[in-house]
C-alpha cells in the first residue's frame, strides 16, 4: 500500500515537473515568434521609408528641372541626404536575419514543447516506467538546453506580446469543436465514431 502511494507521489511531482517545463517552452516558443514578428515589421517599415524618401528625392529632383521654386532644390536635397542617412543605418542592421533566428529558434522550442505534451501524457501511462519518463525528461532538458545557447535575445516587450497571445487570445489552444472542425468525421468527438 505505501509503495502504490509513493509511486503515486513520484508520478504526481515528476507530473508537476513537466507541466512547469511545458509551460516554459510555451512561453519561451510564442516569445521568441512575437520577436520574429516584430523584427519583420521593422524591416518593413525601413524598407517602405526608404522608398518612400527616394520617391520623393526622385519627385523633386524631376520637378526641379521643370519647376521654377527656388525652395525646391534646398527641400530635395534634405530629403536626400534622410534616405542616405536611412539606408546608411540599414545597412548596419538586418531585422530580416534576425526575423529568421527567431523563427528557427521558435520552431526548434515548438518540437520540444510538443514532446513535453507527450510526455505529459505518457506520465499517465502506467506501463512507462518512472524511470525511463525521467530520462526523456533530461533529454528533453538537454535539447532545450541547446537551443537556448544559441538562441537570439528577446526583451520583455515580446514577453508581454507572448503572454498576451498565450492568455487572452488562447493562441496555443482549442475548444473541443474548433479540433472537431479540424479533424475527419471519424476522429471527432461531437459525432459518433
Amino acid at each position: 500500500m505505501e509503495q502504490g502511494i509513493r509511486y503515486r507521489q513520484e508520478r504526481n511531482t515528476l507530473y508537476s515537473q513537466i507541466r512547469d517545463l511545458f509551460g516554459r517552452a510555451a512561453y519561451s516558443h510564442k516569445t521568441q515568434e512575437k520577436m520574429a514578428d516584430r523584427c519583420t515589421q521593422y524591416q518593413r517599415h525601413i524598407k517602405v521609408g526608404q522608398v518612400w524618401l527616394s520617391g520623393i528625392t526622385a519627385s523633386g529632383v524631376i520637378s526641379s528641372l521643370f519647376v521654377d521654386a527656388l525652395w525646391l532644390p534646398y527641400f530635395t536635397a534634405i530629403i536626400s541626404l534622410l534616405t542616405l542617412l536611412l539606408t546608411g543605418y540599414a545597412k548596419d542592421i538586418d531585422p530580416g536575419a534576425a526575423a529568421q533566428q527567431h523563427r528557427q529558434t521558435a520552431a526548434n522550442i515548438w518540437n520540444v514543447r510538443e514532446s513535453y505534451l507527450s510526455l505529459l501524457a505518457d506520465v499517465e501511462d502506467p506501463s512507462i516506467s518512472t524511470e525511463a519518463l525521467r530520462s526523456r525528461r533530461d533529454k528533453l532538458q538537454e535539447q532545450l538546453h541547446v537551443i537556448y545557447k544559441s538562441a537570439p535575445s528577446t526583451d520583455s516587450r515580446a514577453y508581454a506580446t507572448a503572454k498576451k497571445a498565450l492568455k487572452g487570445k488562447e493562441e496555443l489552444t482549442f475548444s473541443s469543436s474548433e479540433l472537431d472542425e479540424l479533424l475527419p468525421r471519424h476522429l471527432k468527438q461531437g459525432k459518433p465514431r
